[in-house]
């Protein structure tokens, strides 16, 4: 009896005042959330045809590690089940490594990629005057690279490319509270390819086509304006 009292007093307490998205309403989230690639790479049929077979066999790929960083994102309510979000992450530091590679460069750390990917994603959301409110969205994402050179056994300059655009999925749920203030849990899929190139004989040759299509697992808290 005194945890049903307890659960009925804490749901009085944040039912009249809840941060319920109406149109003309600006969200700022922040988020803690993990970049994790979702990596697909051609490195050991690619290579072989640049004229690398020697140093990297034919079950040889490419990997890109996980990051964690925090991340800004901004919504703008149309409606208030229409939002279009920006989000503003910081630039993510991914490890490039050799795996799988019985050639001479064998398996080795590459270095490492610095990537900033501001993201836009329209979203529809599900029950915004309600406490839990979950929400899908879709958008489009750009990455820019800022330091895409790397190097193998510190003789072989590689780089991937400086610009990359991809689309986005999105799902995820505010937690509505009192005074504006919500919790956030998200994930979002991205899609993200890129060249990579290695100088050989003088020449930038591909070596691999490369998806790194991350998931994004983020949970954070935001304040509606």
């Amino acid at each position: 009896m005194k945890k049903a009292l307890l659960v009925l007093a804490l749901a009085a307490a944040f039912a009249p005042a809840l941060a319920q998205a109406e149109s003309g309403d600006w969200v700022v989230r922040l988020r803690a959330v993990d970049v994790a690639p979702n990596e697909s790479s051609d490195l050991g049929k690619i290579s072989g045809d640049a004229g690398l077979a020697g140093f990297i066999s034919a079950g040889s790929s490419l990997t890109v590690d996980n990051n964690i960083i925090p991340e800004l994102d901004i919504s703008y309510y149309f409606t208030k089940n229409i939002a279009a979000e920006l989000i503003l992450a910081l630039g993510t530091r991914h490890d490039v490594n050799i795996t799988g590679n019985t050639g001479a460069l064998g398996n080795q750390n590459l270095g490492s990629v610095n990537m900033l990917p501001p993201t836009l994603t329209a979203q529809w959301h599900f029950m915004p005057d309600q406490t839990f409110d979950p929400y899908v969205g879709a958008g489009v994402n750009y990455t820019h690279s800022f330091d895409h050179s790397l190097n193998a056994s510190g003789i072989v300059p590689i780089r991937i490319d400086r610009n990359m655009f991809g689309f986005v999925a999105q799902a995820g749920f505010d937690v509505n509270l009192k005074d504006g203030w919500l919790i956030n849990a998200d994930v979002k899929y991205v899609t993200m390819n890129t060249d990579v190139e290695a100088l050989v004989g003088g020449a930038w040759t591909k070596i691999d086509d490369l998806d790194i299509n991350p998931w994004v697992f983020g949970i954070g808290i935001g304040k509606k304006f």
